[in-house]
């Protein structure tokens, strides 16, 4: 009887030590992969911003593009003006 007793509490001690790994494993799991889905959605987010900073970069390298030209069209208007006021003060001397 003893023997008996002996043999059935080890087989339950087994059976409450596989029962009890499975279960911790399978939230184990269910842990990583809620963690996996988290860390996915931040570098989706991430990806997204560095995506939206490169489009605002274009953007405002086209910007500086357009102002370099105004300023080449404004600085060759200023040189036909000061030509034109060379001229005037010529004119008005002689």
């Amino acid at each position: 009887m003893t023997i008996e007793i002996g043999i059935l509490v080890s087989i339950i001690g087994v059976l409450l030590a596989i029962l009890t790994f499975t279960l911790n494993r399978d939230k184990t799991v269910k842990s990583e992969a809620s963690r996996n889905a988290v860390i996915e959605t931040k570098l989706d987010n991430i990806s997204q911003g560095v995506e939206s900073i490169r489009i605002d970069n274009r953007a405002s390298e086209q910007r500086v593009r357009d102002l370099s030209e105004r300023v080449v069209k404004v600085e060759e208007s200023t040189k036909q003006a000061h030509k034109r006021l060379d001229n005037f003060e010529n004119k008005g001397e002689m």
